[in-house]
């Protein structure tokens, strides 16, 4: 496993372990998935050396947080916690109270990574982080972290903490490269991380879905899965099967690899099981060479995906399960 070292909260492993599905209705794994595979997968993430363990309050409504809480057991003081505070009325009382929720969940009593989940288009950061700085203060957070902000969003943030906000999780892959052109540049040049979320655009990067075999369930309300989409992305598939075979891979290993080939970038893939988990963990030690990197770059910024740019409502129902 490879590491980056962030200000406030230690090593961080590049690949970690994303927990959305633990106790979320939307993804289908069922009860028994909440209280056995899930305590397997972070059992095993911890042995094969992943120590960043991303959750949020909105996640099952706080069933995440208490999942990854038991599958961690007393070794949940030893790694990354990652939580988020959803934004809704984020004055410093209400941030202070939702962080003394999360961190009875989580049982800490200082989370490593706290993070704002979305960037409010109401509220302005000048209010968001007062509550932020607080908990920073009052040693109660290791660091303050964002999620789905722009950079001008993110700078703003820095600058109403009154120091640096040291991650900003976002939707990235190949499938969605967006963070190529400004988000991944601030990163390297400030000495930050960007987190990228669904870093396999859900499945799509596995090569297995196609304009004749398109899927079902979550991944069927997503625009990425549609007909236009699927068609437009085939090249960019055609290419990632390509590098994948030269390192006798799977295509979704050399997508996370193409990701940790960019600086300061991290992934946390979820997983339903230990065997997926395995999987997305072995991608960290895949190097590709540069000219696959470039190759791979290029033609993620030659997709151009049809709708596929969520307002904050569409992302609200979808944290939700709405």
């Amino acid at each position: 496993m490879r590491f980056i070292e962030v200000d406030g909260v230690g090593p961080v492993s590049r690949i970690g372990l994303g927990t959305w599905q633990f106790g979320s209705r939307e993804w289908g794994y069922g009860s028994d998935y909440a209280g056995g595979a899930a305590g397997a997968i972070v059992r095993r993430a911890r042995e094969l050396g992943v120590t960043l363990f991303d959750t949020a309050e909105v996640y099952g409504f706080g069933k995440s947080e208490r999942i990854l809480t038991e599958a961690l057991g007393d070794e949940r003081a030893d790694v990354v916690v990652a939580s988020k505070v959803f934004p809704i009325a984020p004055f410093a009382p209400i941030v202070r109270n939702r962080f003394e929720g999360s961190a009875k969940r989580l049982q800490l009593g200082k989370i490593p990574l706290y993070q704002v989940h979305q960037a409010n288009p109401v509220v302005p950061d000048s209010i968001v982080m007062q509550g932020m700085g607080e908990l920073l203060d009052a040693g109660k957070i290791g660091a303050v972290g964002v999620s789905n902000y722009s950079l001008d969003r993110w700078r703003a943030a820095d600058t109403a903490l009154g120091r640096p906000v040291v991650s900003n999780q976002v939707q990235f892959s190949l499938a969605t490269a967006g963070p190529l052109e400004d988000l991944v540049p601030f990163a390297e040049r400030e000495d930050r991380i960007v987190m990228a979320y669904s870093p396999l655009a859900q499945g799509l990067l596995g090569g297995r879905y196609g304009v004749d075999d398109r899927p079902g369930g979550v991944r069927a309300m997503n625009p990425l899965f549609g007909t236009e989409n699927l068609r437009r992305v085939e090249p960019l598939l055609g290419l990632l099967r390509e590098v994948a075979a030269a390192h006798d891979v799977k295509p979704a290993q050399a997508a996370l690899a193409w990701l940790l080939g960019l600086p300061q970038v991290v992934a946390i893939p979820g997983a339903s099981s230990v065997e997926q988990l395995e999987f997305n963990v072995a991608a960290a030690d895949l190097d590709l060479a540069a000219d696959e990197q470039a190759a791979l770059t290029s033609a993620a910024r030659a997709f151009t995906p049809q709708g596929v740019v969520p307002t904050l409502v569409e992302r609200v129902r979808e944290k939700l399960g709405r």
